[in-house]
């Protein structure tokens, strides 16, 4: 269900698996409760993951540490990083995805020209194998569906994400990759490569978050 990455006095950091709940339902304790009953501790959770994403999750220790994180979630300084792969054509490579986000049919966003729920997704890409593109995506609001709604928005749906087109796989090829935050007069960064998905797998990618953890991307600028 997770894996523990780190222990902080003030909060800690899991590694949630693919297809895990984040609340609990029809009686199935969801990865916050079961991390709390196996730690026997009262946690505060500061942002969500979807159920079909996998990757990293901060939760506080006390609510004044909640409090903090949380304001830094909702003013936007905590930087996320996600890595999503596709197999189709992105109609671009880099860039800028903005646009308000707005509901639609059968439980699923879609992007519109309103500035209403905004949401800005920055994102750079690399071919892995033929047919098979990595994206390294820095979400600069948190939106439901955000970054999922981004990808299908350039032509890109993400690799076994059937709510919005991805072709048919063993999961949804969207993980938390990495958080980099301020806490406590501290500078904390926090990396974890997905470990469950065959296309994950693959040493090609391996090498292309070796390149892209040595160089830090260049992120493309928003055009106003």
């Amino acid at each position: 269900m997770y894996q523990l990455v780190a222990e902080q006095p003030d909060f800690i950091v899991i590694n949630k698996a693919c297809g895990v709940h984040f609340h609990s339902q029809d009686g199935s304790a969801g990865v916050v409760a079961q991390v709390e009953a196996d730690r026997n501790e009262k946690l505060f959770s500061v942002h969500r993951l979807d159920t079909p994403t996998s990757g990293l999750l901060l939760l506080a220790r006390s609510s004044a540490a909640a409090a903090h994180l949380s304001a830094q979630f909702a003013e936007h300084r905590i930087e996320k990083r996600y890595l999503a792969l596709s197999k189709d054509k992105p109609k671009k490579k880099q860039g800028t995805i903005e646009g308000g986000m707005a509901k639609a049919r059968r439980s699923q966003w879609k992007l519109t020209r309103e500035k209403d729920n905004y949401a800005i997704t920055q994102f750079i890409s690399a071919s892995v194998t033929p047919g098979l593109r990595a994206f390294l995506l820095r979400p600069l609001s948190g939106k439901t569906h955000q970054i999922r709604v981004a990808l299908k928005s350039i032509g890109a749906p993400i690799l076994g994400d059937s709510l919005y087109g991805g072709q048919a796989a063993d999961r949804t090829y969207l993980h938390a990759y990495q958080l980099s935050f301020e806490h406590g007069g501290q500078q904390h960064q926090f990396t974890a490569a997905p470990h469950l998905g065959e296309h994950y797998q693959l040493p090609q990618l391996a090498q292309l978050l070796a390149q892209w953890q040595a160089i830090p991307p260049q992120w493309p600028q928003r055009q106003r």
